[in-house]
C-alpha cells in the first residue's frame, strides 16, 4: 500500500525528504515549489528552486503558483484528491482550504523542538541562543504559526563548535527518516497527536542583515554563538581598523583564553578579545575572496598581535 502524497517544498532542506517519499513507494501527485527566481552573476537567469530540480529528475510534476489566493489554484489542489500533503521548507503560507484539502491534512516537517523556535529561522536561533540540542517534529498543521500537535519527535544535539549549516545538514537527513516514518504510522492509522505544551513558546525571528554583524564586546561564548549561528550564511562579520577599512565574514570560532580589549588582537592563530574571554577565529572570508583557514588567511593577510576589529 502506499499514500497519495503532495509535496511541498523549495530549499535543498526539503529534497531528502521528497526522495525518502518517493524511495517509499509512496504516489506523489504534485510538487509544489516556489516559482524561480532570478539568479546568475547579473541576476537576469530564472533559476528553479532545489525541489523543482529534483523533481524534475524524478519525473514528478511540478506546480509553482504564487500563492493561493486564487480560487483556482485551491480547486487545482483540491482536485488531485490526496490523501496527505507534505510540508518542509515551502515558504508560503497556507490558508484554510489548503490545510484541509486533503484527507488527512498537512504535515509539517519542522526545524526545532517545537513551541521553542516557531517560526522562520529555527536553526540559526536555536545555535546563537546556546542551545544544547535541537530536532525535527512532524507536526499536523493549522492555521497558526507552527503551533499544530505533534506526531513525531526526533531529537539532534548540538556539538560546542556546531554551525548552523552543520545543524542544516543533520537536522535535512534526520527530518527525512522523520516524516518517512510518520507517512508509514499514518497510513496503518497509527500517528497519534499531541498537543504542544503552552508554556516554552520561543519565536525564531528571521535573521536581519543588522544583527550580523560581530560585537566583541559580548562575552566570549556569545560572540561565538554568535558566528556559528550565522556561519555559513549570512556569515557574521567585523571590520579590520587601520589604513583601510576591510570587512571580513567569520565562518568559524572556538572560545580561546585571553583578556584584552573587546576587538584587539591577542595573539597568533586569531585569538580575539571579547568583552569577557576570547576567541579564536579559525574560518574567515573577505568580501569577494573564498573562505581560508585562519593560518591561510594571515599568510595573506598579516595581522599583528594589538590590531584592532571593529
Amino acid at each position: 500500500m502506499s499514500l497519495r502524497i503532495i509535496f511541498m517544498g523549495t530549499p535543498e532542506f526539503s529534497v531528502p525528504t521528497l526522495r525518502t517519499l518517493v524511495d517509499a513507494g509512496h504516489q506523489i501527485l504534485a510538487v509544489y515549489t516556489q516559482p524561480p527566481r532570478p539568479g546568475g552573476r547579473r541576476g537576469l537567469d530564472l533559476q528553479k528552486s532545489p525541489v523543482h530540480q529534483a523533481a524534475e529528475l524524478l519525473g514528478l510534476p511540478v506546480l509553482t503558483p504564487v500563492n493561493f489566493k486564487d480560487p483556482e489554484e485551491r480547486e487545482r489542489f483540491a482536485a488531485l484528491k490526496a490523501d496527505v500533503a507534505v510540508v518542509v521548507a515551502y515558504g508560503l503560507l497556507l490558508p484554510e482550504a489548503i490545510l484541509n484539502g486533503t484527507r488527512f491534512g498537512c504535515y509539517n516537517g519542522h526545524a526545532s523542538l517545537l513551541p521553542r523556535w516557531r517560526g522562520a529561522a529555527p536553526i540559526q536561533r536555536a545555535i546563537m541562543a546556546g542551545d544544547e540540542k535541537s530536532g525535527m517534529m512532524v507536526m499536523k498543521m493549522d492555521k497558526g504559526l507552527d503551533t499544530g500537535p505533534v506526531a513525531l519527535t526526533r531529537e539532534v544535539a548540538i556539538g560546542a563548535d556546531m554551525t548552523a549549516g552543520e545543524l542544516h545538514d543533520a537536522l535535512m537527513l534526520t527530518g527525512a527518516k522523520a516524516i518517512g516514518e510518520a507517512m508509514v504510522k499514518l497510513e496503518m492509522g497509527d500517528l497519534p497527536l499531541v498537543p504542544q505544551p503552552e508554556e516554552g513558546v520561543v519565536y525564531a525571528a528571521k535573521i536581519d542583515k543588522a544583527e550580523t554583524r560581530i560585537d566583541f564586546t559580548k562575552p566570549a561564548a556569545d560572540v561565538h554563538n554568535h558566528i556559528r549561528g550565522l556561519a555559513p550564511f549570512p556569515g557574521a562579520w567585523f571590520e579590520m581598523v587601520g589604513d583601510k577599512m576591510e570587512r571580513v565574514k567569520v565562518l568559524g570560532s572556538q572560545v580561546a583564553d585571553g583578556a584584552g580589549t573587546p576587538g584587539e588582537m591577542l595573539a597568533d592563530g586569531f585569538v580575539v578579545a571579547c568583552g569577557t574571554g576570547a576567541v579564536r577565529l579559525t574560518k574567515l572570508q573577505k568580501a569577494g575572496g573564498k573562505p581560508l583557514a585562519a593560518d591561510d588567511f594571515l599568510r595573506g593577510t598579516p595581522v599583528a598581535p594589538g590590531t584592532r576589529f571593529a
